[in-house]
């Protein structure tokens, strides 16, 4: 069932107004419902905004500032990964997770992406 009540999305820098017959044909809903989610847990944007500040981070890293098992924060770090907020690169036994701005950059706005953006 077509809804054609205006839909307002905010992505990236860009904000506009469409209907959801054409919000269907450029993407699926359920093609945001993994990323927001996510998103929606404050463990999670802990974790992001630690590894904003502090770049790539090992768990045994992470686990310094934050009070949660390394179990749970594997969790955590995991269904961020799922969600391409983060990526993960292997050296030797450990695993280093960074943030992949340019995720957060595709799914929010300008000014919730800044927040997330590393400083140089």
């Amino acid at each position: 069932m077509l809804f054609s009540v205006p839909i307002v999305l905010i992505f990236g820098s860009s904000r506009s107004v469409m209907s959801a017959p054409t919000l269907q044909r450029n993407a699926k809903l359920t093609d945001f419902e993994s990323p927001f989610k996510a998103l929606a847990d404050q463990k999670r944007l802990e974790v992001l905004k630690l590894l904003t500040k502090h770049g790539a981070s090992c768990v045994c890293d992470l686990m310094e500032y934050m009070d949660m098992p390394q179990s749970k924060l594997s969790y955590h770090l995991k269904i961020l990964l799922r969600a391409g907020f983060i990526q993960k690169e292997s050296r030797g036994t450990w695993s280093y997770y960074t943030v992949r701005e340019e995720r957060l950059r595709e799914l929010l706005s300008e000014e919730v992406a800044e927040s997330f953006r590393i400083a140089q």
